[in-house]
Parts: structure tokens; C-alpha cells; sequence
């Protein structure tokens, strides 16, 4: 899992930088007629940092991060397949295509999945007399 939140974490770490890179030629004067810089530069640091996030709560061990990241997977991978296909540029859409599909893979392995139930599973222990208590 946390292989997993450390590639989450890169791919949220990318779109921050790309954001603020989109921002900085806005400011120095760059303008497309159309898109708006800094509502996409805007969009990249909302998004990137909420994926960047996630990542950083996989690398924690938190499990709310999962859900961050198994969504952002699953936006990177049409994201891909449009890098490969339309946009004929593979040197882009292979590595995306290949983290986002290892991260899926490393998400929903054995481990990971017994690592996320792990805190609903009960122990029944004699020497406590309760019973059955929920792990954390």
C-alpha cells in the first residue's frame, strides 16, 4: 500500500508543479486563445493537490486515501489511452498508463485488501471476558 501512496503521491506532486508552471506563463505573458491559464493551472492545483494528498495518507496509513487514489487511477487511464491514440504521444502515455494500472494492481492486491479490513475483523480474546472487540 504504501508503494502505492508513493506513486499517488508523484502523480498529485506533478500536477501541483504543472499547475504552478501554468500560472507562471500566465503571468509572464503567455496566452492561449483557447484556454485560460489560470483556470487551469487552477484545476491542476485543486486536483493535483487532493491526489497528492491521497498519496501522502496511502504513505501513512491511512485508509481514506485509497479512495483518492483508486478514483485518480481511473481518470489516468483514458487520460492515457487518449496520450497514445489521438494525441500520438507515447512517451507520455505508456509510463502514465503502466503507474496507473501498477497502482490499481498494488491496491487491490492480497495485502493490501487484508491490510484495509484489517480494523473490522474481531478477536476474540478469553482474557478479556467482553467477548468479540473491534480492532484499530
Amino acid at each position: 500500500m504504501r508503494a502505492a501512496g508513493a506513486v499517488t503521491a508523484l502523480e498529485g506532486a506533478v500536477a501541483v508543479v504543472v499547475a504552478i508552471v501554468l500560472a507562471i506563463r500566465e503571468a509572464a505573458g503567455h496566452r492561449e486563445a483557447f484556454i485560460s491559464g489560470y483556470g487551469t493551472a487552477a484545476w491542476f492545483g485543486i486536483i493535483g493537490g487532493g491526489v497528492l494528498i491521497g498519496g501522502i495518507a496511502l504513505l501513512t496509513g491511512r485508509r481514506w486515501g485509497r479512495a483518492i487514489s483508486v478514483v485518480a487511477q481511473i481518470l489516468l487511464l483514458p487520460v492515457a489511452y487518449a496520450l497514445l491514440t489521438d494525441s500520438g504521444q507515447p512517451w507520455f502515455g505508456i509510463p502514465l498508463a503502466i503507474a496507473a494500472l501498477a497502482v490499481l494492481v498494488l491496491i487491490f492486491s492480497p495485502a493490501s485488501t487484508r491490510w484495509l479490513v484489517g480494523e473490522y475483523t474481531t478477536d476474540d480474546t478469553p482474557e478479556s471476558g467482553a467477548g468479540s472487540r473491534r480492532r484499530r
